[in-house]
């Protein structure tokens, strides 16, 4: 196995407990080098595994990784297959890493259109690390933001006002210590969040970079985190 380069953060630097992804730009990091979109999907996936892993060395308890869109469904089916083998490999080849490194895997999003063979994974992967504290690692597939909100308000059933902790408990984030993200990443040069976490990020720090996905590294991940250290943050004070 390759040795990882080991990663640090300047003392003093004020480290995020949540950080939240939208990885854009597989495709068009794709067509710019005259390649097909798999390529592109393909190329985003490793550096994924990479980013996850230098957020984990950086202590980052919560990384939340858009992967699927409720829109997304919209691409073409021999797309979109591709797209749900890679969340499939992802869970075969790194859950083992999953447990080593105490970490905690948690799907977001509906679970009602996902290919049957990718829940069963998803549940596995989540059993197999339900007792995972060190990290959380929040895989947001059929995943939209006024999706999760429907969904949370069909599932209760009072008639009694409800208050903003209690409704919550009814978000795919709900239980988890850090729900809501401290900074949120989107690359490839779209500034917009295009409905992702709206509930939970409503106070979260921004980041965008011009970059497409597939050319995102652990410098980068660490320049974000020098940026969110140096901001100050009011919440509305």
């Amino acid at each position: 196995m390759k040795k990882r380069k080991k990663l640090s953060l300047p003392p003093g630097t004020k480290i995020p407990e949540h950080i939240a992804i939208i990885p854009d730009g597989n495709r068009r990091w794709a067509k710019e080098r005259s390649l097909s979109t798999f390529e592109g999907h393909k190329k985003g996936y490793q550096v994924g595994i990479e980013v996850a892993r230098a957020c984990r060395q950086f202590g980052i308890h919560t990384l939340t990784f858009w992967g699927f869109s409720t829109e997304n469904w919209q691409r073409s089916k021999e797309e979109v297959a591709y797209l749900m083998r890679i969340y499939e490999m992802f869970i075969d080849q790194h859950l083992a890493e999953a447990k080593r490194d105490g970490v905690r895997i948690i799907h977001l999003g509906r679970k009602d259109r996902l290919p049957k063979r990718l829940i069963e994974k998803l549940k596995k992967a989540e059993k197999e690390t339900v007792g995972n504290t060190k990290h959380i690692f929040n895989l947001a597939l059929d995943y939209g933001g006024r999706d999760e909100i429907v969904r949370a308000i069909n599932k209760w059933h009072s008639k009694e006002k409800i208050t903003e902790d209690e409704f919550a408990k009814f978000l795919d984030t709900a239980g988890q210590p850090y729900p809501y993200p401290d900074l949120i990443i989107r690359t490839s040069g779209e500034k917009r969040l295009s409905g992702f976490l709206p509930w939970q990020g409503e106070y979260a720090e921004l980041y965008f970079f011009k970059k497409h996905f597939p050319d995102l590294t652990p410098a980068d991940i660490k320049k974000a985190i020098l940026e969110y250290s140096r901001r100050e943050r009011r919440f509305g004070k």
